[in-house]
């Protein structure tokens, strides 16, 4: 199998070698404890699982924003920064698009976004994430889905937001069973607190949209907009958003208590890292 054709399954969600991505994924996790693989796999198979494993890395397939989509990308991102400041970080968890293009028009210390910038941000969220690698599913199908405040709690001493139900519920026993060493890092996430997480990665990363991508759900894929979310241990600082991660006291806890079902797993074939702070809700 080509790396064309291999990509085209991935993407279309149907078979390959005779099983479906999810199903793939676990037969490859089974093989691939140690770095190396067998023989018999896919060179291309092999070569996408090291992407994976060193995601942070530039390839020369990777998919690269233009000098003008870049600016674009550039001056977006700068935007979008100048609006979390003028309503808070707590308050941008849950800043909708609607809402935000209100708040750049009224405040001269944002700006309004420009024709190009509402263009590009549209071609970003609605264009296929598989043209850059990125395989997951998309729950947030419109760019002005809003997150409703009364479906919604603010966790004291985090600065993040639950859904109230199931993911606050879990979050609390969680909390009850780990004890007080456990912190939830990263809730709830609007379309366009996403939107600054990936675009910020991809800038620094020189526009290199398949690297920004490995790492963060873009704009409308990430399930921390209805209901997954991050915790980590106390004092364990931006370690806790690392492999680093699976070493903790927390993290062993978790797993004892069965509250780890992974959103992204060891080597899935999602186009995404390893995730094992990422809290898999439905």
């Amino acid at each position: 199998m080509n790396r064309r054709d291999f990509l085209k399954a991935v993407t279309a969600g149907v078979i390959v070698a005779g099983f479906a991505p999810d199903a793939l994924a676990e037969i490859v996790s089974a093989h691939t404890h140690s770095p190396i693989l067998p023989e018999n796999y896919d060179k291309h198979i092999k070569d996408y699982l090291y992407k994976m494993r060193h995601f942070d890395e530039q390839y020369k397939d990777d998919f690269r924003l233009d000098r003008e989509k870049y600016r674009l990308l550039a001056s977006s991102r700068r935007r979008l920064k100048r609006l979390q400041r003028i309503v808070g970080h707590g308050n941008f968890y849950l800043l909708d698009f609607d809402g935000a293009l209100k708040i750049a028009r009224n405040y001269s210390r944002v700006g309004r976004f420009t024709k190009p910038e509402l263009d590009f941000l549209e071609m970003i969220f609605y264009e296929g994430a598989e043209l850059y690698g990125f395989f997951g599913e998309k729950p947030i199908k419109n760019l002005t889905d809003r997150i409703r405040k009364r479906e919604v709690a603010k966790v004291p001493c985090t600065g993040n937001y639950l859904y109230k139900g199931l993911p606050l519920e879990i979050y609390k026993r969680l909390k009850k069973g780990v004890g007080d060493k456990v912190i939830l890092t990263s809730g709830v996430r609007s379309v366009m607190k996403q939107f600054l997480l990936f675009l910020d990665k991809a800038y620094r990363s020189n526009g290199n949209l398949s690297l920004a991508s490995r790492s963060l759900a873009p704009p409308g894929y990430s399930f921390h907009g209805i209901g997954d979310f991050d915790v980590g241990q106390v004092g364990f600082g931006v370690a806790n958003f690392t492999e680093r991660f699976t070493t903790t006291k927390v993290y062993r806890r978790l797993v004892d208590l069965g509250y780890i079902k992974l959103r992204y797993p060891q080597d899935n074939l999602l186009g995404v890292r390893f995730e094992p702070w990422h809290i898999r809700v439905n």
